[in-house]
């Protein structure tokens, strides 16, 4: 797990020296947006900055945010599938960092909306294959009143959610590889909508299944 850490900070680090490496071939302006339509928002260079600098910034709000919650003790219970959330932003943000440099220095090198397509269903295939296995906690995972109620309601929906996650991602790939971008749009809205609302909907049928079975005995 150290060696897991160490790997995400260095990681997290690459964006800022990419950018500063680049910044002296950098134009004025730079593409720092992209709309669903392909048009393209200029902004001045130093608007990469803050970009670049958020992998480090998310980490280390992540190491922290651990001691704030009430169940603390928890995640040493979990503690690799957390790191391994923490490896799967920074890789995110720091693969939108290098398409965003690149896009900069030669534009028209890359198909960002396909780019981010295929890195957010990566990303909700990693994420999704770790929910099963994260224990009740305040900041990650399926959070309703029912599921930090209950160890077993808990596990059910997130376990649920992390199948729903999975298969989403797994599904966004090719859809990013291959489908117009406006239909791989709809298909995150409406998969995200599934994969938030079904899981925390069945948390309270579950929660109440088993009050009720509870009040029978």
């Amino acid at each position: 797990m150290k060696t897991m850490r160490l790997a995400t900070w260095v990681l997290a680090a690459v964006p800022p020296v990419l950018l500063a490496l680049c910044w002296g071939g950098l134009p004025d302006r730079v593409p720092v947006h992209w709309g669903l339509d392909g048009a393209v928002t200029y902004g001045a260079r130093w608007e990469l900055v803050v970009p670049a600098l958020l992998p480090l910034l998310l980490l280390a709000l992540l190491r922290f945010l651990p001691r704030l919650d009430p169940r603390r003790k928890s995640y040493a219970r979990f503690q690799r599938e957390y790191d391994g959330f923490a490896l799967a932003l920074t890789l995110f943000l720091l693969a939108l960092n290098a398409v965003t440099l690149v896009e900069s220095l030669r534009p028209g090198t890359i198909s960002v909306g396909r780019a981010v397509l295929v890195g957010v269903g990566v990303l909700f295939a990693w994420v999704g294959n770790l929910l099963p296995r994260i224990k009740s906690n305040f900041f990650m995972g399926f959070k309703t009143p029912w599921t930090l109620s209950d160890p077993d309601v808990w596990n059910r929906t997130n376990r649920l959610g992390g199948i729903l996650m999975f298969a989403l991602g797994v599904a966004l790939v090719p859809c990013g590889l291959l489908l117009p971008e406006r239909v791989c749009l709809a298909v995150v809205l409406g998969g995200t909508a599934v994969v938030v609302a079904v899981p925390s909907i069945l948390s309270y049928i579950w929660y109440r299944q088993k009050v009720d079975r509870t009040r029978g005995e």
